[in-house]
């Protein structure tokens, strides 16, 4: 068939059909009359008629509909939800095309009352491009767009490309360096020849393999875990007070396996180096094996090297020898693979799209019930966008974030589940700090675990920057590093419920933030956070105030079994006030550090923080009242902490240090007495109600422990 453009007419029809009112209004008088004879008949007339009247408006701004299938065209009206009986129209086949229909109808005369709505049909949309929106895609309050999922049904953006074509591995040169043992299990594919040309680097940024919908592992060593660093060449020592090593990449290794990569010619080691908290990427850039040395090529990680930390070495052909591990030659374009099952009985997938949705300066957009995967990049960016909403979304085995939103106003992600993702989950940031004018975002309900996966460190389940958004009712679980981390001002992060987080990284804070004095106004009240304690349970921390970070209330939190659960690095004016600490070692932690080791931060960077901002004028001097004597205030002194009506059960309490100590003023904490919890057993924390809390510590607040975490419903800020 050939093809045709959208007649206006027909377009018109397409957007009204599902807007005419459906109601049998005639005999209105009539029946009336008979039913409300009698003296107030007028009055209850008149009722009656201003209900029809609002169902009859109600029903004109009932939504649009433009469906969109796997089996549509783009030469039809999108009208139908199937394509007719003679093939002649149906569902569109592409989001762009829906996209561009709308455009249409609001240039001839603006979006249709009550607005309009994308309806996908279930199925695997294959993405050549992402989709954007941009202004001219907006809705209206009145007149919202909304793309989603019909009812029932998955709708799968996929930005990667379905691999086929594997065959045995008959190269002998190929086989030569691959494990007897895994060599019959072994195929190839040619992904030069399926188009696929592009393919980034091992170190990041690359394509993924996925298998029946699950991420692959590209071939390491170890399997699982890490090595350590058994010695250090040297050649340019560092001691960072009194921790010691070396600022060269070139360390000694233990055994003999490093003798199979020899014939490597892309290989790579990540490592945290130095610190626990700080990884790296390398290419490796020669292995002497007979010294058992591993040189990286610059440039070096920014802290150096120590004895000891832990490293794996990964993209190796030699080390694909488990069912999942993959590796791909980038000179030749092939991809070798063990596949975990019979390839005719999986799909295999590369991911080749950075992203999948964009959009910018956009408002009133909402993207409800479809599921993102196999991209590269980020699945969802909005930038300078208004009341746009991300809602009840799967985003998954994605190289990036899930969602990213920046600048503008109450944007939104709602009731999502995040997992197998590259970076962080979801990245709010916006509002203007010198007028502490708040953005309000929010990510609310989401399911967040597993993430992290590429990048480990500083991607969190949440990121929340700039001035007042919102992190609630979410949970997070499994993941290397933090699970909330906020900069800015005034942000509410409540009613979580966070988990096994930072499992590889010690030093590190599941809610974290540090080193400024003006970034104040954030409450961390009534979340849930338990077993947070460290790589190899050598200890991390709850809430993590870091360097000397201010102005942050801490407040009818429930820890459990969290490692330096409430933590005060030398910041000023935080509140810690009835939290709930059960077996945490220690529960609180207050220390001085910069009248000592981190000193040198307060005149350069605190300072230079401190003036950036106009702390002197409206609205800061009135919201932090604090600055405006901070500087002649013995800055360095951690001045204005309080810890008040807080419980604490089991493990040991204070961990403030004694030079902190004189600063802090504590008040009314109940310690090693059982707070009679509900279910303590089942991790129930709900104090009953004849606890010794209530009688005992004055004021002290009851923790609404049943709203904490996933909820059937949610409020939402207007």
């Amino acid at each position: 068939m050939m093809d045709r453009q959208c007649d206006p007419q027909q377009l018109q029809a397409v957007f009204m059909q599902e807007s005419e009112p459906n109601l049998a209004v005639k005999g209105i008088s009539t029946m009336s009359e008979r039913r409300f004879a009698g003296t107030n008949t007028i009055l209850r007339l008149a009722a009656t008629l201003l209900a029809i009247t609002s169902t009859l408006l109600a029903a004109e701004r009932k939504p649009v509909v433009i469906h969109v299938a796997t089996d549509g065209r783009d030469d039809f009206s999108g009208g139908l939800a199937r394509p007719n009986a003679d093939g002649t129209d149906g569902p569109l086949a592409s989001l762009e095309r829906a996209r561009d229909l709308i455009r249409q109808r609001k240039r001839q005369g603006g979006l249709p009352e009550g607005g309009v709505t994308v309806r996908l049909r279930g199925g695997v949309y294959q993405c050549n491009k992402p989709l954007e929106l941009s202004v001219e895609d907006s809705g209206t309050d009145a007149a919202p767009i909304v793309y989603q999922a019909a009812e029932g049904e998955q709708a799968r953006l996929v930005g990667g490309r379905v691999l086929d074509g594997f065959r045995p591995v008959e190269d002998p040169g190929v086989l030569r360096r691959l494990d007897p043992a895994a060599r019959p299990h072994i195929v190839q594919v040619d992904l030069k020849a399926l188009g696929v040309t592009d393919f980034g680097q091992a170190g990041g940024g690359g394509p993924e393999l996925f298998f029946d919908d699950q991420p692959m592992q590209l071939a390491r060593w170890p399997n699982e875990g890490f090595i350590r660093i058994a010695d250090l060449v040297g050649g340019q020592p560092v001691n960072v007070r009194g921790t010691k090593g070396d600022k060269i990449g070139k360390f000694i290794y233990e055994g003999e396996r490093p003798m199979r990569w020899t014939q490597e010619n892309d290989a790579w080691v990540h490592g945290y180096w130095f610190w626990d908290w700080s990884d790296q990427r390398h290419r490796v850039e020669s292995i002497d094996t007979q010294r058992r040395i591993i040189s990286v090529a610059p440039p070096y990680h920014g802290y150096g090297y120590r004895k000891g930390q832990w490293y794996y070495a990964f993209n190796l052909l030699a080390e694909i020898d488990a069912p999942g591990e993959w590796y791909l030659d980038r000179t030749s374009g092939v991809l070798y693979f063990w596949p975990p099952a019979p390839m005719e009985k999986g799909r295999a997938a590369l991911s080749v799209l950075e992203g999948l949705v964009s959009l910018r300066d956009t408002s009133h957009v909402t993207v409800r019930g479809l599921t993102f995967e196999i991209a590269r990049g980020t699945a969802v960016t909005i930038r300078d966008g208004s009341q746009c909403r991300v809602e009840g979304c799967t985003l998954r085995n994605l190289g990036g974030w899930a969602v990213r939103i920046a600048g503008g106003r109450g944007c939104s992600v709602v009731g999502c589940d995040i997992y197998q993702i590259g970076d962080g989950g979801v990245a709010l940031s916006g509002g203007d700090r010198k007028t502490l004018a708040a953005a309000g975002h929010a990510a609310l309900n989401n399911h967040i675990h597993h993430y992290g996966r590429i990048n480990r460190m500083y991607r969190p389940a949440i990121s929340l920057g700039g001035v007042g958004n919102r992190a609630a009712h979410n949970l997070i679980h499994d993941a290397p590093h933090q699970a909330v981390s906020f900069s800015g001002n005034d942000h509410l992060i409540e009613l979580n419920e966070m988990h096994h987080v930072c499992e590889e990284s010690n030093d590190a804070g599941a809610i974290y933030s540090g080193r400024d004095w003006t970034m104040r106004g954030t409450v961390i009240r009534h979340n849930f956070m338990h077993h947070v304690t460290g790589f190899e349970n050598r200890g991390c921390v709850g809430v993590y105030l870091d360097d000397m970070f201010s102005g942050t209330a801490i407040t009818g939190n429930v820890f459990y079994q969290v490692t330096r659960a409430a933590f005060v690095g030398g910041g000023r004016n935080c509140l810690i006030e009835n939290n709930l600490f059960i077996d945490c070692s220690p529960a609180l932690h207050i220390d001085a550090r910069a009248m000592g080791w981190a000193g040198y931060h307060v005149a350069t960077t605190m300072k230079q923080r401190l003036d950036a901002m106009p702390f002197r004028s409206l609205p800061w001097s009135q919201r932090y009242p604090e600055l405006l004597t901070l500087w002649e205030d013995e800055p360095a002194a951690p001045k204005g902490n309080v810890v008040a009506r807080n419980v604490s059960y089991g493990g040991r309490f204070d961990g403030v240090q004694a030079q902190a100590r004189p600063y802090v003023t504590f008040r009314d904490n109940l310690v090693d007495e059982d707070p009679c919890c509900v279910d303590p057993g089942n991790m129930n924390f709900q104090l009953r109600d004849d606890s010794p809390v209530y009688a005992k510590v004055p004021d002290f607040k009851k923790i609404p422990f049943e709203q904490i975490g996933l909820q059937r419903e949610v409020d939402e800020p207007d």
